[in-house]
């Protein structure tokens, strides 16, 4: 697989992404390129008219992040502990709804002539526009431009301008604006990791109402009992006559507009939508809220909105931006990957990120460790105040990690592997469950927020909560193993790596633990020192005594960590060394990813990996492993190593670097710059890949900008890839916000904003004053 490359599908463009051609064979998966959402609302990138194409070749999807129904977790041979109920993101009703008649023709790309066609992604504008010349069954041409918005500044607001004109007649036009509620998930696919366990309609209409140009329905679940409303609201743009009429439907409401067309005359019809659920607001007060959202959006104006949503992503790109010089498909990619990111993320702290965002059902739109370990970073350098809503996420699940770490049996949290709102809804626990390595990951978060925030009141009051829980767990999860020469011990885990599972003592997860104690006491001591108070608030809650704090500290001074003398590397666990060695090279390629190809018991019986688990370990904990020893571990993982996972190529882009192998850091660079772009997987009609595109980020960063963060120290050792004349971009960190700037000549950094600074390039101490610039010869 690794070896496999893509064409290109778009245009290489720096700020936009256009299709040029309509095309069934490309429909599904332009679907998700084109979505919009706003981390509340996800609308896939269906069209407004309908399609009237073949079957699986379309998929309508609206979600709104966090919103879900449960069912029944069916096993056919049942354990005690098996996770019980599932949860599934929903697909809501459609909104976008406008149908287009032209003397009782209708608009569709599947019928008559398509003289014109293009739609293009704006990232710098956030919306995505489609021309189309388009000449109806009879010969009728008719010239139709349509825009839409997902509001970044209106959560619960999205918007469409449709505008119409006819080239070659005059004559009746009608516009059809319309919600349809009737509507479900997926369930017949075939990938295990795309259906979901709902089956036909979950959703219940339980009021609807459409008066004048508005309408609304709300819909209930069967068994979660959340209900949330969607209303529209539509405006006629100009002086034009026309005429409403309207009806109620069995599961929707429609609104209807005509009106007498003139030969070259345009006319727009603009449409404001709005949703909001029984999770955030009273039930009985949704129709109203929704109703006074879309009417101040109507007043506003769609250019208003339009304005809005432009300097709402100028402020993001001015903190976010990495400029490419030399690499104009790098460049693009890159900034599509972004742009999905703010997309995707919860900004409410109730809400996280979805592995496939909110522009398909992959995965259930569960949230993993993706958000954690992945996603977080590039929030926590660009956008501090976002990554703070997804530490505060977590707070937000104790008292479910508690239930669950209580229900098999341990003391402290354990926060589920795959979930919506805090319970586990991973069916298979040797690659759910198993993956205690979670809490570590949830920590190692908290710790790097702090550590770039100085945000000590967020731990104080909240952070530490999760830290002592989770450090608790771990001390009651392992043991003193005597034949482990007294060594704390953890077994019966399952690593990152989902192709070995249900091993002791997995080198990342023991690593991850220690860090996880050793940050418990230390905090828990300074807790007592600076802030008494809240520190026997805190103790008083958890019943956290003195003894308990020191036992953590044993347990992270004795953890058992795995390394193999005989080949001076660390052994992923204390097994893997131990089964027969197959590299990737001698699995042919119509077999990937195995996991829909073997059966799970063949492919834990060998050394292959889905994914780096020491080699994500030694990026994660850079300061405790030399050079050396990273390239040893990283020549002995990488010939084993499927990236089955999109995860994958990210890690081994950024090490590569730094052991010096340039190429190899740029194939894979190039691996997760363009994943979606390109549809490496051919799985991009599912939904994005979030944290692969989030890991773009980190190659960019971490890898070619060489950014380490070492004992609450910024050090820099960047690397110019000999493809590229320039690389810009910039970090926040202790609130200051930094530019770095790589030619092949130089490495230059600018302090935009906040106090002067120390920071390291190539081990030599910088103090940045603002607006001075320092340069240092590029060293390789």
């Amino acid at each position: 697989m690794a070896n496999k490359t893509k064409k290109p599908i778009y245009p290489f463009e720096d700020w936009v992404i256009r299709e040029t051609q309509f095309s069934i064979d490309t429909n599904y998966r332009n679907e998700t390129i084109f979505a919009l959402a706003n981390g509340y609302i996800g609308i896939r990138g269906t069209f407004e008219e309908g399609y009237s194409g073949p079957k699986n070749t379309s998929f309508n999807g609206t979600y709104i992040n966090g919103f879900y129904e449960i069912h029944d977790i069916v096993y056919p041979e049942g354990g005690y502990g098996f996770a019980k109920i599932g949860q599934t993101m929903l697909n809501v009703a459609d909104s976008k709804i406008i149908k287009l008649y032209v003397d009782g023709e209708q608009f569709d790309l599947l019928k008559g002539k398509i003289l014109f066609y293009e739609r293009v992604l704006d990232m710098k504008k956030g919306v995505v526009e489609r021309k189309v010349k388009w000449e109806s069954p009879t010969g009728k041409v008719l010239e139709v431009k349509i825009k839409r918005i997902v509001s970044l500044n209106r959560q619960h607001l999205a918007a469409i301008s449709f505008t119409v004109e006819p080239v070659n007649f005059s004559g009746k036009i009608r516009f059809i604006s319309a919600i349809d509620g009737n509507v479900s998930n997926i369930n017949d696919s075939k990938d295990v990791r795309v259906g979901s366990n709902l089956k036909g309609k979950v959703l219940k209409t339980i009021d609807k109402g459409v008066e004048d140009l508005k309408g609304w329905i709300v819909q209930k679940t069967q068994k979660s009992n959340f209900s949330y409303v969607c209303a529209i609201d539509n405006a006629l743009v100009g002086d034009s006559k026309y005429e409403v009429s309207n009806s109620l439907e069995e599961d929707g409401v429609k609104v209807i507009v005509d009106l007498e067309a003139e030969k070259g005359t345009s006319y727009t019809l603009n449409k404001f939508i709005s949703y909001y659920t029984s999770k955030d607001f009273d039930e009985n007060k949704l129709v109203a809220l929704a109703l006074e959202e879309i009417e101040k959006a109507k007043n506003d104006g769609f250019e208003t909105i339009e304005k809005e949503q432009e300097e709402f992503l100028n402020s993001f790109w001015e903190d976010a931006d990495v400029i490419i010089e030399g690499d104009k498909a790098l460049q693009q990619g890159i900034r599509f990957n972004e742009f999905h990111l703010l997309q995707s993320v919860g900004r409410d702290g109730k809400t996280n990120i979805a592995a496939k965002g909110l522009t398909g059902e992959g995965y259930e739109g569960h949230y993993f460790w993706d958000s954690d370990i992945y996603i977080m970073p590039f929030f926590l350098y660009t956008k501090p105040e976002i990554a703070k809503a997804l530490v505060m996420y977590r707070y937000n699940l104790l008292d479910a990690a508690r239930s669950r770490a209580k229900e098999l049996g341990h003391k402290g949290a354990l926060y589920p592997w795959r979930t919506i709102d805090g319970p586990e809804c991973s069916a298979y626990f040797p690659a759910g469950t198993a993956q205690y390595h979670i809490n570590a990951d949830i920590v190692y978060a908290l710790k790097r927020y702090v550590e770039a925030t100085n945000d000590l009141d967020f731990l104080y009051d909240y952070g530490c909560e999760i830290l002592f829980e989770t450090a608790r767990f771990w001390e009651n999860l392992g043991a003193y193993i005597p034949l482990k020469g007294n060594k704390f011990c953890i077994n019966c885990v399952t690593g990152p790596d989902e192709y070995t599972a249900l091993v002791d003592n997995n080198a990342y997860t023991n690593y991850m633990a220690k860090m996880n104690l050793e940050y418990a006491y230390d905090i828990a001591n300074k807790m007592k020192k600076e802030v008494p108070e809240k520190y026997q608030k805190i103790a008083s809650k958890l019943n956290l005594k003195d003894q308990e704090i020191n036992a953590w500290k044993k347990a992270a001074d004795n953890m058992y960590l795995p390394y193999s003398k005989e080949l001076d590397i660390i052994p992923q666990d204390d097994s893997f060394l131990y089964k027969e060695r197959i590299t990737v090279d001698q699995i042919p390629q119509d077999q990937f990813p195995l996991l829909l190809h073997w059966h799970y018991l063949n492919i834990y019986r060998y050394q292959i990996c889905k994914q780096p688990d020491v080699l994500l370990l030694m990026f994660l904990q850079r300061e405790k492993f030399t050079k050396d020893e990273l390239k040893k571990n990283y020549d002995y993982y990488e010939p084993i190593t499927t990236h089955d996972s999109s995860l994958s190529p990210a890690i081994f882009s950024i090490l590569a670097n730094e052991i010096g192998y340039t190429d190899k850091a740029y194939k894979y660079f190039m691996m997760t710059a363009r994943m979606d772009l390109d549809d490496y997987n051919d799985n991009v009609k599912d939904g994005i890949h979030a944290a692969s595109m989030a890991g773009t980020w980190s190659a960019v960063v971490n890898g070619f900008g060489g950014m380490r963060v070492y004992t609450n120290e910024l050090h820099f050792e960047p690397r110019l890839p000999k493809e590229w004349n320039l690389l810009s971009f910039n970090v926040r960190y202790k609130g200051r916000k930094i530019n770095i700037k790589l030619t092949k000549e130089s490495v230059v950094f600018a302090l935009l904003e906040g106090e002067p600074i120390e920071i390291y390039c190539f081990d030599e101490k910088i103090l940045l004053e603002k607006g001075e610039n320092k340069v240092e010869s590029r060293k390789n």
